[in-house]
C-alpha cells in the first residue's frame, strides 16, 4: 500500500457494545465448535491487550449470582471450561462462593432465592483512550491519521492489463474546514462499523446489506450501587438478554438492551430503554437499595454491527464474530467484531489485502507491540507524580491510568493552583479528577472540538452530564485560547457540546423527568412546600428569581455567585422564562419524592435556607417545655 489513511471517528458517538468490558461473557457455557474457536481467539487477544496497554486495562472479577441449586454445577462446569480454554492466559482461577460470602463481597445483592455465586475474571479498559492509543501508535509507525474526514465517494480506474474497474482511493472532505481532496492507494479498506454497507454501496449500489445493526443502551449510576472491585453479570435473564452492572471510573455502569435499530451517526437513549435497565437492576439488588430514576447520571446508546458473511449461504454465518470480504473491484471490507479481537481482525484483514492485491509484506508484528503510553508506565507511577509535581493523589492516579508514561507530560503543563495543596492541577469540576491541563494536552492528541474533550479524550460526558455541562465554559475558554477561536466560534462550540449532552448522553431524558411530572403531593405537603416557597417569594408574585434567592441567602450568610445561582434556577425553570414559578417548584418536589429527580440543588438550597430561618424565630414558652 503506497499510502494509508486511517480515519479516527470523532464526529459520532457510535460505539461497540461491551466497550468498557472487553470480555467473552457473551460466549459462555457449552459453545459449539465455531463459538469455541471464537472464545479461544478472544482469550488470546485479551491477554495481549492487557500486556500492550497495562495502563488502560486491568482484570476485573465478575460475579454470576445463582438462584437455583441445579444451576450451580452447570455454571461451575461452564466457567471451568472457560478457564481451561484460557490455559496459561487465564487471569485468575474462577471460584464458587456460598450465599454468605457472596453477600459479603456484594452486599447490595438481593438475598431472596440466592443460593450462591460464581466469580470469574475478565478484562476492563478505557475504550476511548484505547482507541486513541491505537491511532497514536499507528502514527508513530508511519500511518497518516485524519480525524473528521468524510468519504464522499470512491475513486476507480480501469486496470491496464485486464480492463477491470478497480477501486484506487477515495474522494474525501475535511468536515472542519470543508476542504475536499483525494487520497489514492493501491488498496482501500472499509472498516466503518455500523456504516459498513453505506461504503460498500459506494462501490456497488446493487450489493446486498451484510450489517444488521443492534442498539444497546448503557446507563451510569452512582458508585454505591456496586462494590469498588466486583462486577455482576447474568448471562441468561428471563427474556434472554445479558444484564450487567460494573464498577467503572468510580461510578457504576449498567446495561444492556439489544434491539434492532436504524443506522445513525447520533444514536440516543430512550426513556423506555433506561427504565428497562433500571427495572432489571432492581431485580438483583436488595430492597434496602432504592433504585431511583433520578440517580441516572448519564445514558447513551451504541450500535453493534452484527454481520452475516456475504460469501456464505450458511444460515449459521451470522454467528461469526466478523467477516472479511473483497469485492470484484478490490474494496476490502472488515465488518463485525468486537474490542477484544481488534488486533487479530486487523491482522486477518491485512493478510487478505496482501494476498488479493499482490503486495509484499513481512510477518505481522503487532502481538506484544506496546501501545502509546505503555512505555514508562508502572503501577507506582502516580507516586512520582505526587512527589515531583505536587498533584493530588486521586488526580495522579487518574493521570497515570489514563496517559501511562505520558502522564508526566500532562503534569508538566499543569498550572500552579496558588494553594498549599495541591501545588498544581486545577480541577475542571470538584468531584472528578480531570484537570485543566488535560484540555491543553487533548489538542496535542488531535482534539478539535469541546465534544472531543468531554467524550473522547476524557470520559466526563459519559460519567455525569451535569458535571460535563458545568465544565464546558472553562473547556471552551482553554481551547479558544490555544486554537484562536473567535467569539462566535466559542458560542457555537458551547452550543454544540450542550446539544451533544442533551440528545446523546441522556440529558434530555433526565430533564424530561421533571417536565412530565404530575403534582401528586398530599395537601399537607403542598402547604409545607408553599410556605417554603413564600419564604423566598416575599411579595407573593407567584414566582422567584435569582434576586429573591440571593436576598434570602445573604440574610443567612450564604454566598453563591450569580452565574451559579442562575444555573441552579435554570434546572427547574421548565418554560425558560427566567423565573421559577410555584407550580414548577411543586413539580420539582413531587419528582424528588418519586425518585425521578435526585440531589436537586434548588430543593436542597431552599430546604437549608428554611431551616436556618426557622432557627432564628423565638421559641414560645409552651413549646420550650416550660419555664419560670
Amino acid at each position: 500500500m503506497s499510502r494509508l489513511l486511517t480515519q479516527v471517528t470523532e464526529g459520532t458517538s457510535v460505539s461497540h457494545l461491551y466497550s468498557v468490558l472487553f470480555c467473552t461473557s457473551d460466549v459462555i457455557l457449552f459453545c459449539p465448535f465455531l463459538q469455541y474457536m471464537m472464545v479461544k481467539e478472544a482469550l488470546h487477544e485479551r491477554a495481549n491487550l492487557l500486556e500492550v496497554a497495562p495502563h488502560l486495562s486491568a482484570p476485573l472479577p465478575i460475579m454470576l449470582p445463582v438462584y437455583k441449586w441445579w444451576q450451580l454445577p452447570y455454571y461451575w462446569l461452564g466457567i471451568k471450561m472457560y478457564d481451561l480454554v484460557a490455559g496459561a492466559q487465564c487471569l485468575k482461577t474462577s471460584y464458587v462462593l456460598s450465599k454468605a460470602k457472596a453477600l459479603e463481597l456484594f452486599p447490595m445483592l438481593k438475598k431472596d432465592r440466592l443460593v450462591g455465586a460464581i466469580v470469574y475474571y475478565d478484562g476492563q479498559h478505557n475504550d476511548a483512550r484505547m482507541n486513541l492509543a491505537i491511532a497514536l501508535t499507528a502514527a508513530r509507525y508511519g500511518a497518516a491519521i485524519a480525524n473528521y474526514t468524510e468519504v464522499l465517494h470512491l475513486l476507480k480506474r480501469a486496470d491496464p492489463e485486464s480492463g477491470a474497474v478497480r477501486v484506487c482511493g477515495a474522494h474525501c472532505r475535511d468536515v472542519i474546514t470543508g476542504q475536499e481532496f483525494d487520497v489514492r492507494a493501491k488498496c482501500v479498506i472499509n472498516a466503518t462499523g455500523p456504516f459498513t454497507d453505506a461504503l460498500r454501496k459506494m462501490d456497488d449500489q446493487k450489493i446486498p446489506n451484510i450489517c444488521q445493526p443492534s442498539a444497546g443502551v448503557h446507563i451510569v449510576i452512582p458508585g454505591y450501587y456496586s462494590p469498588d472491585n466486583m462486577g455482576l453479570l447474568d448471562p441468561a435473564t428471563s427474556d434472554g438478554r445479558v444484564i450487567f452492572f460494573l464498577p467503572w471510573e468510580k461510578v457504576t455502569i449498567a446495561g444492556t438492551t439489544d434491539t434492532p435499530t436504524d443506522i445513525t451517526a447520533h444514536p440516543a437513549p430512550s426513556e423506555e430503554d433506561i427504565n428497562f435497565i433500571l427495572k432489571e437492576v432492581r431485580n438483583y439488588l436488595s430492597p434496602d437499595v432504592e433504585v431511583r430514576r433520578g440517580d441516572v447520571l448519564a445514558a447513551w446508546s451504541g450500535i453493534r454491527p452484527l454481520v452475516t458473511d456475504p460469501n456464505s449461504k450458511d444460515t449459521q454465518s451470522i454467528c461469526r464474530n466478523h467477516v472479511v470480504s473483497i469485492s470484484p473491484s478490490g474494496l476490502v471490507t472488515i465488518a463485525g467484531g468486537k474490542w477484544t479481537t481488534y488486533r487479530s481482525m486487523a491482522e486477518e484483514t491485512l493478510d487478505a489485502v496482501v494476498k488479493s492485491h499482490g503486495l509484499r509484506a513481512g510477518p505481522c508484528r503487532t502481538v506484544g507491540l506496546m501501545l502509546e503510553g505503555a512505555k514508562g508506565w508502572t503501577p507506582t507511577l502516580y507516586i512520582r507524580l505526587v512527589q515531583d509535581y505536587g498533584l493530588e493523589v486521586e488526580v495522579a492516579k487518574h493521570l497515570a491510568s489514563t496517559y501511562g508514561g505520558r502522564a508526566l507530560e500532562v503534569a508538566k503543563v499543569s498550572h500552579v493552583t496558588g494553594k498549599r495543596w495541591p501545588i498544581v492541577g486545577q480541577r475542571l469540576v470538584s468531584e472528578f479528577p480531570y484537570i485543566e491541563s488535560e484540555v491543553q494536552y487533548a489538542m496535542r492528541e488531535y482534539a478539535c472540538t469541546a465534544v472531543d474533550v468531554i467524550a473522547r479524550r476524557t470520559r466526563l460526558g459519559f460519567l455525569n452530564v451535569q458535571a460535563a455541562e458545568e465544565a464546558l465554559p472553562r473547556i471552551v475558554d482553554i481551547m479558544a485560547k490555544e486554537l484562536g477561536w473567535s467569539g462566535q466560534k466559542r458560542i457555537d462550540e458551547l452550543a454544540a457540546a450542550k446539544h451533544f449532552l442533551y440528545n446523546e448522553m441522556g440529558y434530555k431524558a433526565r430533564s424530561e423527568q421533571l417536565t412530565n411530572t404530575e403534582i401528586t403531593l398530599p395537601p399537607a405537603e403542598v402547604n409545607r412546600y408553599k410556605n417554603r416557597f413564600h419564604k423566598f417569594d416575599k411579595e407573593n408574585k407567584g414566582f422567584i428569581t435569582t434576586v429573591d434567592v440571593q436576598r434570602v441567602l445573604q440574610s443567612i450568610s450564604v454566598q453563591i455567585d450569580e452565574n451559579t445561582l442562575h444555573e441552579i434556577l435554570n434546572e427547574v425553570d421548565l418554560n425558560k422564562n427566567g423565573q421559577v414559578e410555584l407550580t414548577e417548584f411543586l413539580q420539582l418536589m413531587s419528582a424528588v419524592k418519586k425518585g425521578q429527580v435526585s440531589d436537586n440543588r434548588l430543593a436542597m438550597l431552599m430546604k437549608t435556607a428554611e431551616q436556618s430561618l426557622d432557627q432564628r424565630e423565638p421559641v414560645s414558652v409552651d413549646r420550650s417545655g416550660g419555664g419560670v
